[in-house]
């Protein structure tokens, strides 16, 4: 139950708040800047966390991902399971990435700093990052069990007093592909706590605070309080939804459960689809990270994420299904899956709050993974990530090509072909894939991709759903495009266009499997669009017209799907339009 507040006064309260944020911001600006690998410095594909000495998560970096940020929350505990508070010293440090105990995947790493002063520990600050490589298979959904995925780190030091666990780094340098990478952004996670405890350090100073609990405890209870609040407003009752996405060799099932009861909520997923034999199932600290987060955009947006946000929630998946799997199920693309979990809430939720939720997205990202070596044999490996269109909100489009729910950044392709052999031969957003609606889906984008800085074939990775299944729109608005990939020869023509003849030389492969490639074989890519919100035939004609002139929207497809006709300036014939528009709607009545 949520405690009661203590002596802090509302203004003593936001100043020291936000000196928490800038602490924690600094943090993460910290290790981004330090760190060596694209998927961090570029995409910012991390978290950066405090908690107090108890353990309990009390702020978070504005820039992260829910995967990391709320499955850090829990991760803590087993930490100190490990190594129990009152063993540690100045100068430790700790380290994992067992997936079932933090973020899910052998890539991203946790590490954890406890923070002294004056030799009394005042908090905790921890951070997670995708690293470039963790040996094993390249980053793939392939592997049949978990031990193909890489080095398993147990919770263990990676410092001790300061000093660095040798024979850890000696494991690691040996197993990974790029070792030089690899310890420099763990020497850069590391570099960022400190950052982030020395700031603390100085703001305690500074307001001479004996601790940080009493400031933990009022913004842990009134996270809590505002939580249960919004939960209130929603009416009581279950709501039911599921979805149907593509898996890796045939289609998996979400189905979840949301009993709304007072101010508390239970998100129950039984009737998931089992476990997969390839590396897409998802373990329960993931599963919990992404429905608390779905749970928290419909809901409180403006409540932060921390030990009290999570209380009035409660989350359960049979042992055994894709969101609850068991080791030693594989599991490195575990986002394929997990990231759909905010959509199956909202679709439960739209029922009881429509105005609150989203229409369905692209919802994964889109990653695309490369291993090879350049023309004169250095290796590399480059991973970026891609993102489709966002679902329409009940008053707004859908974003275009924007990372949903994951919240990590493109990576701009001067700093892919500086650092690998390809090359961009096309990125433009895709017009016709944002679902149609009074609020139109967000688009996807083309993009097309080739090996020109090296004569040899090379792997590539993608992590691609929605090929089949495409975004689902609310309250009679239209599904988004679905996603498209092949392989193509250059000597076919020029590629990216829907519609166009692909020749004969093009391969179609599964769109989770790793595949060899050929220099100048083009990889085509057309993300998926984001489902519409409400009644296309409601959108304003003059919101279609600019559609049609950004190429969002074809003027074919503003006839079919808006019932709105343009003259041949591109200025709509009113009277043609409401015609149409009347005899679309006497149609559907009928």
């Amino acid at each position: 139950m949520v405690k009661a507040l203590s002596h802090i006064d509302p203004l003593t309260l936001e100043v020291f708040w936000s000196r928490l944020i800038a602490v924690v911001n600094e943090q993460a600006a910290a290790l981004i800047r330090s760190a060596f690998s694209p998927t961090v410095a570029e995409a910012g594909d991390i978290s950066s966390c405090a908690f107090d000495p108890r353990g309990y998560l009390i702020a978070q970096a504005v820039t992260g991902t829910p995967g990391h940020i709320n499955s850090m929350a829990r991760c803590i505990r087993h930490f100190l399971d490990v190594y129990a508070a009152e063993t540690l010293a100045p100068g430790d440090v700790l380290i994992t990435n067992d997936p079932w105990k933090t973020s899910g995947h052998f890539h991203d790493v946790t590490v954890v700093t406890p923070i002294f002063r004056d030799r009394q520990l005042v908090a905790f600050f921890g951070n997670i990052c995708h690293l470039a490589d963790i040996g094993g298979r390249p980053f793939s959904a392939d592997a049949r069990e978990l031990y193909e995925e890489g080095l398993f780190i147990p919770i263990t030091k990676l410092f001790a007093g300061g000093a660095p666990n040798e024979e850890l780094f000696k494991i690691l340098q040996a197993n990974v592909r790029e070792p030089e990478a690899v310890v420099g952004d763990l020497y850069a996670m590391t570099a960022a706590n400190d950052v982030g405890g020395e700031r603390l350090i100085e703001f305690m100073d500074e307001f001479a605070m004996e601790s940080v609990i009493p400031l933990a405890d009022e913004v842990i209870a009134r996270s809590e309080r505002a939580m249960r609040e919004a939960i209130a407003r929603v009416p009581d009752g279950v709501y039911r939804n599921e979805l149907t996405m593509d898996g890796y060799d045939q289609p998996v099932t979400l189905a979840v459960a949301v009993t709304v009861r007072g101010d508390e909520m239970t998100v129950d997923y039984d009737g998931t689809s089992p476990m997969s034999g390839y590396g897409i199932n998802v373990v329960m600290n993931y599963t919990e990270a992404y429905t608390t987060y779905g749970i928290k955009c419909a809901l409180a947006p403006e409540v932060p994420n921390n030990e009290g946000s999570f209380r009035p929630v409660t989350i359960t998946a049979p042992p055994g299904c894709i969101l609850n799997c068991l080791p030693p199920a594989p599991v490195a693309a575990r986002h394929i899956v997990g990231q759909w979990l905010p959509a199956a809430v909202h679709g439960a939720l739209v029922q009881a709050v429509p105005d609150r939720v989203i229409a369905e997205g692209s919802l994964n990202l889109w990653n695309t993974q490369f291993n090879g070596y350049h023309a004169d044999g250095r290796r590399f490996s480059m991973l970026f990530f891609n993102s489709g269109g966002m679902g329409a909100r009940p008053n707004k489009d859908g974003l275009s090509s924007t990372a949903f729910p994951s919240g990590v950044h493109g990576t701009p392709a001067e700093i892919v072909e500086a650092r690998s052999p390809l090359m961009f031969v096309k990125r433009e957003l895709r017009t016709d894939s944002g679902g149609p609606g009074t609020y139109r889906g967000g688009p996807g984008h083309w993009l097309v991709i080739k090996g020109v800085g090296t004569d040899k074939p090379y792997r590539f990775s993608p992590f691609f759903d929605r090929t089949n299944n495409p975004a689902r729109g609310y309250n009679g608005g239209l599904p988004g495009a679905p996603g498209a990939y092949w392989l193509q020869r250059v000597d076919v023509g020029s590629v990216g266009v829907a519609g166009q003849d692909e020749g004969s030389f093009v391969e179609r492969p599964n769109p989770k499997a790793t595949v060899w490639v050929e220099p100048e074989t083009e990889i085509v890519m057309g993300l998926p669009g984001g489902g519409g919100f409400g009644d296309p035939l409601a959108r304003d004609p003059e919101l279609v017209r600019a559609d049609v002139q950004n190429e969002l929207v074809s003027r074919e497809r503003a006839r079919e799907d808006y019932g709105v006709v343009f003259d041949e300036l591109l200025n709509a014939d009113v009277a043609e339009t409401e015609r149409l528009r009347a005899e679309r709607s006497t149609h559907r009545s009928s």
